[in-house]
């Protein structure tokens, strides 16, 4: 893995100079060690005693959203001596022993301004305060790989509809999302590989229903019908009936959810409680699982009663649209919008490469970023 050199601006500089302003404090730090790597805390940085190359480490991370990766086993040690030498388990252990991201960014902002839009919604409704957001939700929208008003906007033809391969194309668009989304949410990354596959396996087709309503997905019938496989043989009567009936199924699903009128931080929360099912088969720690999505929705909670407190009865409302996600066939999905691209490769191989390769993941509709 190539060495990311970095010369402190002036900025962290005067961070530092702060830091160590009294003599008292310097005297008082030198029997704190760094909760990363053991070495001299300088201080409290992000919520935790750090040294002041864990701390850098830390704030470069969060500021340029670096992603890395662990050439080992995801547990490599890190120590005074070791911390170098795996970037992907230090940001991992930074963020274990509860240094903040939010921190990070709050401490970009000046302090007599308010934190006004670090974490806009995309659909159209403004935040007006951060504190409406915890720093969980907060981390699960930052995760989207892309705005939701990006997905569909070059699938568009001159006339503003969409034909058979541009839908297609934003449904490829739409999977791919959902897996990016989980790879980079707080918790997920640090469950066994195994763990990962599973409960994507299981919940792939709620979290693309969930993506379908969120970006308004066009659902027609006749376009839908033509790219669920007629151009492989003509379907027979009976099976062009239940295609119907699973078409329907799946537009009342994404019509309810937009009647609701949800936002895209209660969308990051339903799709949280949706992956974090312990439904999935051969989960390692269900127990652990059961909790993530436990916190999701406690969050989600928090959210609607603090952001929609007119609404009494949003939060339940929302919740009760999650159960009949799964009325929504996966292998219906698979062959209404994938059939044309993967042919017969089955989704759940797509998933495990999504997920082991990230975002170098290629296929011929993901061109488009």
């Amino acid at each position: 893995m190539a060495m990311v050199v970095w010369r402190g601006s002036q900025d962290d500089v005067a961070e530092t100079q702060g830091t160590l302003s009294s003599q008292s404090d310097k005297q008082q730090q030198q029997h704190i060690e760094c909760v990363v790597c053991g070495d001299k805390s300088s201080g409290k940085h992000y919520g935790q005693f750090t040294c002041e190359g864990c701390k850098s480490f830390f704030k470069r991370s969060v500021r340029r959203n670096l992603t890395y990766t662990c050439r080992a086993n995801r547990n490599c040690p890190i120590d005074q001596h070791h911390r170098n030498q795996c970037q992907y388990c230090r940001l991992k252990k930074c963020l274990k022993v509860g240094m903040r991201r939010e921190a990070v960014q709050r401490g970009r902002m000046p302090p007599t301004q308010p934190h006004h839009g670090q974490f806009a919604l995309t659909n159209g409704d403004p935040l007006h305060c951060h504190s409406y957001l915890s720093g969980y939700i907060s981390l699960l929208l930052r995760a989207e790989p892309y705005p939701t008003s990006r997905y569909g906007s070059q699938c568009m033809q001159p006339n503003n509809i969409m034909g058979i391969e541009n839908i297609c194309e934003l449904a490829a668009r739409m999977l791919f999302s959902a897996v990016e989304w989980a790879r980079n949410i707080p918790f997920f990354p640090d469950l066994q590989i195994t763990d990962q596959v599973a409960l994507l396996r299981l919940t792939w087709s709620e979290l693309f229903v969930l993506n379908a309503a969120q970006c308004s997905m066009p659902l027609h019938v006749a376009p839908l019908l033509a790219a669920a496989g007629l151009h492989a043989s003509p379907m027979s009567a009976d099976r062009v009936v239940a295609f119907m009936d699973h078409i329907r199924i799946f537009q009342e699903q994404v019509e309810k959810l937009k009647a609701l009128h949800v936002d895209s931080a209660e969308y990051s929360c339903l799709k949280a409680i949706v992956l974090f099912t312990t439904d999935a088969c051969g989960l390692s720690d269900v127990a652990h699982i059961e909790s993530l999505q436990e916190k999701s929705q406690c969050a989600l909670e928090e959210y609607v009663r603090s952001q929609y407190p007119n609404q009494p009865t949003r939060f339940g409302k929302l919740l009760l649209r999650l159960p009949s996600l799964r009325t929504v066939s996966s292998s219906v999905i698979e062959q209404l919008f994938f059939v044309r691209l993967v042919g017969k490769t089955p989704i759940e191989t797509l998933i495990r490469d999504m997920l082991l390769s990230g975002s170098s993941f290629n296929w011929p509709y993901m061109s488009i970023q």
